[in-house]
């Protein structure tokens, strides 16, 4: 396999490894290493890829554990963590100010979900991958996909609710 052959491969779903990594280790730093490190790790075992019938699924689960692995470890408490607070002042509608806002507190509150909710809200909702394709990266069952996936976006639900609704009683 070529380098152009793998880059043709590989960056279609460059993007999505990184949102993934983005999504457990927070820093956006930590998130860009792990994802060089995945796509390193596919370029030296490229005389296998071929052999792997989904190969995006395959990059997102060595993403998962790559992530996993690198919060377990030691460095993990050495983490420097830069919050994605980014506030663009050239905006001044109030509606693109409030759908920021909106984004900005729903993403904290996929932050807060258990692991496992967070992890199948981030590939059916955000990433938009199918049941069948989650179950091969998580390797869960399709109901038990389901069942996380349902209490997530009725956690997400309720928090949104009781935010929007606070004081009109």
């Amino acid at each position: 396999m070529t380098q152009t052959e793998f880059l043709h491969m590989v960056l279609p779903f460059k993007d999505k490894v990184f949102r993934l990594a983005k999504r457990l280790l927070v820093s956006r730093e930590e998130a860009e290493d792990a994802t060089q490190e995945v796509l390193l790790k596919l370029w030296n075992n490229k005389s296998k890829i071929e052999s792997y019938k989904n190969v995006e699924a395959f990059s997102m689960t060595m993403t998962k554990n790559f992530c996993y692995d690198k919060l377990k470890s030691k460095q993990a408490q050495n983490l420097k963590i830069v919050h994605s607070n980014y506030q663009d002042h050239s905006i001044s509608l109030q509606k693109q100010v409030e759908a920021n806002d909106s984004l900005d507190f729903v993403s904290k509150l996929i932050e807060a979900l258990p692991e496992q909710q967070k992890l199948v809200i981030q590939l059916r909702d955000i990433e938009q991958y199918e049941f069948n394709e989650i179950e091969k990266m998580l390797d869960m069952k399709p109901t038990a996909i389901r069942v996380a996936l349902s209490r997530a976006r009725k956690t997400i639900r309720e928090q949104l609710m009781k935010t929007h609704s606070y004081g009109l009683k």
